[in-house]
């Protein structure tokens, strides 16, 4: 394919100031004959400052949500001031005042109203990356680069399901080939935001948090994109925590399903559902580093090659609940595990690890308020007890099933430490148990250390 380009994603630490934004500019310079796409996220802890006004003028603190307004003006100004010089700043800052000045009316309607509806919720989300998306826009033609911005809104289209919508993806196709595939023809750089888009009536949405890599991965899907970069603060998708094992490694290419593993039981990198339509296309996902752009970072395949190593990551989720739930009177009689699962849906509580035998079940969930009205409903079917501070450990890697003697090799090495749950089964790609919380940097280091110690330097750098 000729005309094949790449999408290149900033995170919000990425976009967070002018310094960072600088560095943005030079990256992209460097993808300019890859026919790069931009998506952008809004500048770090943006969205969360828009959510919180939003919050402030539903509850009819107009005062305080106009002041949290100004100050983000504010921020966006001196970034937009340093980035482009007196000429072009004075041109875009019009621009920018627009963009607060609706804002701020949107702010005061609702705080006129009292009410802040998922709707309007979504009106105000959508600044952050609307005014970022301007702004790296602005930085890049300051720069000679020849950008050109689109509304994402215009392209993505969603259902109505609004702060997090789910992508209409013909529709979106055809809006991409409409708006985006011209201006790479003409050989410009679309710049566009991630995680804002609009419904068929053109009313805005946005697909949740995590949204601008799903916005990433949907646009690579639409153009039929060489691969898509994930641009972040770290150097890619690391063996364990860095901060709990000071050897942990880079992994240089992992399977789209380890991945996704991974990003579920708390590595922090990529949000799971984002990959999906790139997935779907074979096209390569990239994890990279802003502040480090010639590390290699960690390519997201398909289909990763064979590892001499065993696991490929260790991941640990805290703040785990256990919820043991045991029926002597029923021996598990039919429609015992159904009406379990259904409480649990009630209480909208999602269940990461399960074990049964015959009379009971446990089951491990986030650990939050809605637990003692979860286990008061269970009560009614069974005995209950819950017990907190429990964290999930997860061995990540290929065809685990298929190695004879993988959980006693992993086991052995944790032959004094107290495990509460086992699971594996349900995929082919994790082991998983439950530990008491404290015992996670011991336990991970201990695996580490025993797994990792001769990394295979195709997969780990």
């Amino acid at each position: 394919m000729a005309n094949s380009s790449i999408v290149m994603k900033f995170g919000g630490t990425s976009v967070g100031d002018a310094k960072a934004i600088e560095r943005v500019t030079a990256i992209v310079r460097g993808r300019l004959a890859q026919r790069p796409v931009v998506v952008v996220s809004a500048m770090a802890r943006v969205t969360d400052q828009l959510l919180q006004m939003a919050r402030a003028a539903g509850s009819g603190d107009r005062k305080n949500a106009l002041t949290l307004a100004r100050e983000l003006r504010e921020r966006h100004y001196n970034t937009a001031g340093e980035l482009l010089g007196t000429a072009l700043f004075t041109q875009f800052h019009g621009d920018l005042g627009t963009e607060f000045e609706e804002l701020e009316e949107l702010l005061r309607g609702i705080a006129a109203v009292g009410e802040l509806t998922p709707r309007t919720t979504d009106h105000v989300a959508s600044f952050g990356e609307v005014l970022s998306s301007k702004l790296v826009t602005a930085a890049l033609s300051a720069h000679g680069i020849e950008a050109s911005l689109v509304d994402a809104r215009d392209c993505i289209v969603t259902d109505e399901t609004f702060t997090r919508a789910a992508p209409l993806f013909e529709d979106t196709n055809a809006k991409l080939g409409e708006l985006v595939r011209p201006l790479l023809e003409q050989k410009l750089v679309p710049v566009m935001g991630g995680f804002i888009a609009s419904t068929r009536a053109g009313i805005t949405t946005t697909i949740g948090r995590g949204g601008s890599d799903f916005s990433a991965a949907i646009v690579g899907a639409g153009l039929g994109a060489e691969k898509i970069e994930i641009w972040t603060d770290v150097d890619g998708m690391m063996t364990t925590d860095p901060n709990i094992c000071a050897d942990a490694r880079r992994i240089k290419v992992i399977s789209f399903d380890e991945a996704a593993e991974l990003a579920y039981f708390g590595a922090k990198v990529l949000h799971p559902a984002t990959v999906l339509p790139a997935i779907q296309k074979n096209i390569p996902v990239y994890i990279l580093n802003s502040r480090n752009p010639s590390c290699e970072g960690t390519r997201i395949a398909a289909r990763a090659p064979h590892c001499n190593n065993f696991f490929k990551a260790i991941a640990a989720k805290k703040r785990i609940t256990i919820v043991d739930v045991a029926a002597p009177r029923m021996l598990l009689a039919h429609g015992f595990l159904k009406s379990i699962f259904e409480a649990f849906d009630r209480h909208r509580i999602p269940v990461d690890v399960v074990s049964t035998s015959e009379v009971s079940v446990s089951l491990t969930v986030d650990s939050n308020e809605s637990i003692p009205a979860l286990a008061a409903d269970l009560a009614k079917l069974a005995d209950v007890k819950y017990e907190g501070r429990k964290a999930i450990v997860c061995l990540v890697g290929e065809n685990l099933r298929e190695i004879p003697g993988i959980a006693a090799h992993v086991f052995g090495e944790l032959s004094d430490v107290k495990i509460r749950m086992i699971s594996q089964g349900a995929s082919e790609i994790n082991l998983t148990f439950v530990i008491d919380e404290d015992q996670v940097p011991t336990v991970v280091q201990r695996l580490h250390g025993a797994f990792f110690d001769d990394p295979d330097p195709e997969i780990f750098a």
